[in-house]
Parts: structure tokens; C-alpha cells; sequence
């Protein structure tokens, strides 16, 4: 499309500015400023300079302003003109309400090497602008999205209660290792004929019974507390227990040697671990508070659990499917050779085109998406306060407690937890950016109907999986 050319111009209290149309969304700025607009900023900077400077010969405070003109004038004079043109810039973007992207770019046209001190005259610099373009949100109502349920079924039911055992169960003292779910401590040491080296390897060690590999759980299976065995590390581990033990015990995996190493195991102390049987206690330790008296009730209760568990993922997906019916349906006209010269530029060190060519596309996505969620928020109110940010700063402190259900939120520390976050600037920035998403998703939920969709858990994980391949 050829540039339209449609010039407007404005007196600001330093400046004559023009505006011109020189493409879509495209404006050039041309501010011109005369002597008058500049030169009493110049000379009020250049006494100041006088009061400040610091000059040998004379004392301070006291340098001839004709002195400091010959020394910093003309980088002085350059400054006062600038600020004079940027100033009236500003003022002119502000009384014509211009809503732009990033910052106005200068033109290579300017040239700041012909402002001279002692030839005072009009200069004028011109700017580009590319400016926001006017969209329309969408009927939400109409949109084409599913809200999936996932079914809970016996089988994770099962497996929920199998971890709920383990979770809860109780250890105690034994004298022989069992056949599965133990812990042990073992004192561990170089071969009987290696014992006495030198910086043989001499130290007690805790091991899980998942942390040896089957065929070694078999060898001590029956064993007592006291006996010894030869203990080959590279064999007898499974290979992130492997991992950890070799780091712990300062042997380089990577080595030779490490394969064939063999040690002295022998067994110091066996914690048996037992699962609580199914019953009223064990259903008060799952669900605290709660009047569970029979395994029906219990099983009931844990579906329920575990549909909420799976109510966030099934919220982000549906939030997933908003984000692109959006982005994908409200077209947005921008200043596309604008916008590629600003990416071009903006950088301290200047990008190729080939860059901001690769870059553009996602570039001007997130551009898309900022200006959608910015009209949301502008027509429907939507606002972070101070205690929407508090709340999180103490939904973050509940996180690092979620594992002691018992924990005392009503501490007077907790309070003074929250009011020190509320004070780290970046928390604050982060938080309320994160918030205010969180709002705008949380508007748009209310005003789509989305199907309800039952599905299993592979079939959710897999449109989960399918979701972080696409992006």
C-alpha cells in the first residue's frame, strides 16, 4: 500500500509539531523548536555549570560563565536542544492522546552535529511512530471450546490408596531385613584384605529398599542385623541411587575402577515398615477432620479428591483453548515496517534483518496477546490490589507448608512474612503481572460454554503432551 500522505500541525507551548500519515498505523513527527524555545534552558544549565564547576585558576563557584561556554557549551548546547525537542514531543503525544508502540524511533534524516552554540537558529527532528491499532473482542459465548472431565476410575481409586499406605505407614525396629519396604543403615568398608589401606572408604550409609536393584534385594532378604556381605555398588543400585551414592562417597562413576568396586556392607539397623490396616484411623490420617466410617465412604471421599486434583489441568487446558481461539480469530492490523525497524533497532547492538525476520513472527503474537488481555481489562474493571498480591504472598508460604497440614497460619511471623515480600519490588512486579493474567482468564471462563468432555487420564496427558509439542 503506498504511504498517504496527510499532514496536522500543532503548537505546543516550546514547538511547532507536525504529524503525518506515511503508512498504516505509520506516523512521522517532525518537531521544529526555535532559539526561544531553547535558549533560556541553555543559558539558566550554563550558570549552573558555572556554580558547580570545578576549575584550576579559579575558585569554585566563582568561573566566568564565558569560561565554562568555551569548555562545555557546545555538548551543554546539544543537551538543552534535545530535551527541548523531546519534551515537546511528549507533550504533543499526550494533548493528541496517541497510543503507540515502544518509543517514537529518530529519524537518520537527524542530524545532532549542525546544532551550533553560536549560531543559534530553528533546527527541526522528525520521529516515527507506529500506533496501537483498534480491535474488537470476539462473543465468547459462541466459541468453539470443551471443558474435560476426567473420569476416575477403580484402578485410580486403587493406586491412590496403595500411595496413601505408603505415605502413612509405620516403621519399626526388625532384626531380619523383609522382602520389600525397609530401610537400612549399613556401615560400609573396603574388603577385609583392603581395610587397612589408606583412604579406604570407611562410613555408615542409609539406604531405601527401592534403592538396590531386585536381584540384591533377594541377597538380603533374610538377613540379620549384624551380618556382612560384599557389596558391589555399580551392580547392586538402581542407577539414581547409583548416582547419588557414588557423589556421596567421593568415587568418580565415570572411572574404570568405579565398575568393579566392592565393599563391606553390614547391616547396622532394620526399619521394617508396616501399612495401617483400612479402618476409622487410618481414614482420619488421609482426611483430617472428617467423619469417615466406612471404606465406601473413604473411596467416595477420594474420588472426590482426585477429581479436584485434576480440576486445575482441566482449568489451564480450557484456558489453553480460550488463549487460541483469541489469538487466532481477532484479526489485529499492525504497523508491520515499523514495528520490524523498531526490532531492528531497539537493541543496543543492532539486529539483522535476517533476525528481526525470524523473530517478527513471535514478536508480534505477544504483541496480539497484550493488546486482546488490555482491552479485556480496560472494558470489564479488571484490578490487582494490594491484598490480591498479600494473598499470594501467603498462598506462596502455604506451599512450603503443604506437607504439614497441622501448620499454624495464624502465626504473628506469617503476617510479617507477607509485609517483607510486599516490599521486594520484583515480587511485587511479578506477582500482580501474574495476577492480573490469572483475572483475565478467570473473566473469560464465565463468559463461554464450554462442552463438558469425559475422558481418561492417558487420554487428558496425551492432549497435555500435544499442547507442549505445538509450543
Amino acid at each position: 500500500m503506498a504511504p498517504v500522505h496527510c499532514k496536522q500541525q500543532n503548537q505546543t507551548d516550546m514547538a511547532t509539531v507536525t504529524k503525518e500519515n506515511i503508512g498504516p498505523l505509520n506516523e512521522k513527527i517532525t518537531v521544529k523548536v526555535e532559539k526561544d524555545d531553547y535558549l533560556p534552558s541553555f543559558e539558566k544549565a550554563i550558570k549552573s555549570y558555572s556554580k558547580k564547576a570545578n576549575i584550576p585558576g579559579f575558585r569554585k563557584g566563582m568561573v566566568p560563565t564565558g569560561i565554562v561556554k568555551k569548555m562545555y557549551g557546545s555538548s551543554v548546547f546539544a543537551d538543552e536542544v534535545i530535551k527541548t525537542v523531546e519534551k515537546s514531543l511528549q507533550d504533543f503525544m499526550e494533548q493528541e492522546k496517541l497510543e503507540i508502540f515502544a518509543q517514537p524511533l529518530p529519524l537518520a534524516e537527524n542530524d545532532p552535529s549542525k546544532l551550533d552554540m553560536n549560531q543559534p537558529s530553528e533546527y527541526a527532528f522528525s520521529f516515527e511512530v507506529g500506533l496501537k491499532p483498534q480491535l474488537s473482542l470476539p462473543d465468547f459465548g459462541s466459541m468453539q471450546v470443551k471443558k474435560y472431565k476426567v473420569t476416575v476410575t477403580d484402578d485410580m481409586l486403587n493406586e491412590e490408596t496403595d500411595h496413601l499406605h505408603k505415605q502413612h505407614r509405620v516403621l519399626s525396629e526388625a532384626e531380619t531385613v523383609p522382602a520389600e519396604d525397609y530401610e537400612l543403615n549399613v556401615k560400609l568398608t573396603e574388603e577385609a584384605e583392603q581395610e587397612e589401606s589408606e583412604g579406604g572408604i570407611n562410613q555408615n550409609y542409609y539406604f531405601f529398599s527401592t534403592d538396590f536393584t531386585p536381584s540384591f534385594r533377594e541377597q538380603l532378604s533374610g538377613k540379620n542385623k549384624g551380618e556382612s556381605l560384599i557389596f558391589q555398588p555399580a551392580v547392586a543400585l538402581e542407577e539414581k541411587a547409583k548416582e547419588d551414592f557414588f557423589k556421596e562417597v567421593g568415587i568418580n562413576k565415570s572411572e574404570p575402577e568405579a565398575a568393579d568396586k566392592s565393599l563391606k556392607l553390614t547391616i547396622e539397623k532394620i526399619n521394617g515398615s508396616k501399612s495401617p490396616e483400612m479402618g476409622i484411623e487410618f481414614y482420619g490420617k488421609v482426611f483430617p477432620g472428617e467423619e469417615i466410617l466406612s471404606e465406601d465412604e473413604f473411596r467416595n471421599k477420594l474420588r472426590e479428591m482426585i477429581a479436584q486434583q485434576w480440576e486445575g489441568p482441566s482449568r489451564n487446558q480450557l484456558d489453553d483453548q480460550i488463549y487460541h481461539q483469541l489469538t487466532d480469530h481477532v484479526y489485529i492490523e499492525f504497523p508491520e515496517s515499523f514495528l520490524k525497524r523498531w526490532l531492528m533497532n531497539a537493541a543496543s547492538t543492532p539486529k539483522t534483518q535476517e533476525e528481526v525476520d525470524k523473530e517478527y513472527p513471535g514478536f508480534v503474537k505477544s504483541l496480539q496477546w497484550s493488546l486482546i488481555t488490555e482491552k479485556i481489562i480496560q472494558e470489564n474493571g479488571i484490578e490487582v490490589s494490594r491484598e490480591d498480591i498479600e494473598a499470594a504472598a501467603r498462598e506462596q508460604l502455604m506451599g512450603y507448608f503443604r506437607g504439614n497440614p497441622g501448620f499454624d497460619f495464624d502465626q504473628p511471623w506469617v503476617e510479617d512474612y507477607v509485609q517483607r515480600m510486599m516490599k521486594d519490588k520484583k515480587f511485587v512486579e511479578d506477582t500482580a503481572r501474574r495476577t492480573e493474567v490469572e483475572k483475565v482468564f478467570a473473566w473469560c471462563e464465565t463468559q463461554v460454554h464450554p462442552v463438558e468432555t469425559e475422558v481418561t487420564a492417558e487420554e487428558f496427558r496425551k492432549l497435555q503432551e500435544e499442547h507442549h509439542h505445538h509450543h
